[in-house]
């Protein structure tokens, strides 16, 4: 569609309100007043229905959220005291692969599936998506591969939306609602976050474009699934409490300088697991194959590091970095294992490994900047999220819940500078950039490769 086009339709919609709310004649004004009583009362039930929907989808998606998070805890657990199950790894590989050849989903495209569902009508989420991901993320993480959670909890609640709406024969835009609602609720039952998962999902599938209609009940299932996750005891990981400069313009300065190095370090982060995954595919077309040597290279790398702390989500490395300690190249070696691991045919999500790639590398640089290091964790998180998201708002939303009210004017900083300068790479190649990142024009492309 056209510039021309598009004004066309945009005059003639702010034609038919203008005709809508201005003055009837004497005769009409009977009829119009009836016919603006039954709109809002029609949009009242419209509303009355989704919040209920968003409240059952919070409840149900929270305790499966919830359950799923401690039952990865608990597997992480067992390969903590038990490090020789890193040495099973390409059999669990082998064991993923075949579960979802078994269920018919030789090719899964994980969350990109979800983006894509709320943007086009060809992408449906069928519900086997629900037990796929959860089997194959626990055995990628029982047996040391490294890789997140959060992929599999936006899967698992995008799919449990999508299927609830249709399950009451809904129209598709309010399947469209609903899955970004089981998004949020599933975000915020394993991050403790509400506002972020609420944001998160009306920002990451179009950038640009913020999905103002699913805002209330985006709300509602995340507040609502956070408290379920309290309710039968689930407690959401907590990072330690931090320090920020007061806003300056030195501090000022060297948060610019820290978004500029945080967006370029989101791009390389990006290329490196595109490409990992393109060449992966490319030389070892066989699945079975791909994930056995994909295991294999995990395994050798953690021998030769002498250390199993980058298997897994990484959690240990992500607090000691917040508390301004961190090796300058944990997120290299963090971003290889990662981008081996996801290409590799193991499931897990991309959301941890960025929070470590960035509270590592933020710790590394933040003293040349004139930072703590602390802080610099803290910012860097903020600005490699945001980096390789393209979600400015629930970046900043997310360290604001995370580590207080306190940085927030450098998180800012940081996450405007990463956001303009990362270009049009993302985690996800199924995220749509709707509107150009340097000027208010339509652009409509998918994120680069």
């Amino acid at each position: 569609m056209n510039q021309t086009e598009q004004e066309k339709i945009e005059e003639k919609e702010v034609a038919q309100i203008r005709e809508e709310s201005s003055p009837k004649e004497q005769g009409e004004d009977h009829l119009f007043a009836k016919e603006h009583m039954q709109k809002v009362g029609l949009d009242l039930l419209v509303f009355l229905r989704s919040l209920i929907m968003a409240v059952l989808l919070g409840i149900g998606v929270g305790v499966y959220a919830c359950a799923f998070a401690m039952l990865i805890n608990f597997l992480t657990g067992i390969r903590t005291q038990n490090p020789w199950l890193l040495y099973l790894l390409p059999l669990g590989g082998l064991a993923i692969v075949g579960f979802y050849h078994l269920l018919k989903a030789d090719d899964p495209k994980g969350t990109n599936r979800v983006l894509e569902s709320i943007s086009s009508e060809d992408e449906t989420l069928p519900i086997r998506m629900t037990p796929l991901i959860t089997v194959g993320t626990s055995i990628t993480h029982l047996l040391g591969g490294s890789a997140g959670r959060e992929g599999a909890a936006l899967q698992i609640g995008g799919s449990i939306g999508a299927n609830f709406a249709r399950a009451l024969k809904l129209g598709k835009t309010e399947v469209m609602i609903m899955t970004m609602c089981g998004m949020s609720a599933a975000f915020s039952a394993m991050f403790g976050t509400p506002l972020t998962a609420t944001i998160f999902a009306m920002e990451v599938v179009s950038i640009g474009i913020l999905h103002y209609s699913a805002i209330v009940p985006c709300a509602v299932s995340s507040l609502v699934a956070g408290l379920m996750g309290s309710l039968i005891g689930y407690v959401p990981e907590s990072y330690p409490k931090v320090s920020f400069p007061s806003l300056s313009v030195l501090s000022g300065l060297s948060a610019l300088a820290l978004g500029i190095l945080c967006a370029a370090l989101s791009v390389v982060f990006c290329i490196i697991l595109h490409k990992t995954e393109h060449y992966l595919k490319k030389f070892l077309k066989n699945q079975y194959l791909r994930t056995v040597v994909g295991g294999a290279l995990v395994i050798g790398i953690s021998l030769l590091l002498g250390t199993r702390d980058y298997n897994g989500a990484g959690g240990p490395l992500i607090e000691q970095a917040l508390n301004g300690q961190a090796l300058w190249y944990s997120f290299l070696i963090k971003m290889i294992l990662t981008a081996i691991t996801l290409g590799a045919c193991y499931k897990g999500g991309e959301i941890i490994p960025t929070i470590f790639v960035g509270a590592t590398f933020g710790a590394v640089a933040a003293p040349f900047l004139g930072l703590p290091a602390a802080a610099g964790a803290a910012l860097g998180i903020c600005g490699v999220f945001c980096g390789v998201t393209n979600c400015p708002l629930a970046s900043i939303a997310l360290c604001f819940e995370l580590f207080g009210l306190s940085g927030l004017p450098l998180f800012l900083i940081v996450a405007a500078v990463s956001f303009r300068l990362s270009g049009y790479y993302s985690l996800y190649s199924g995220q749509k950039i709707m509107y150009s990142k340097t000027r208010p024009l339509l652009v409509d492309r998918n994120t680069w490769k």
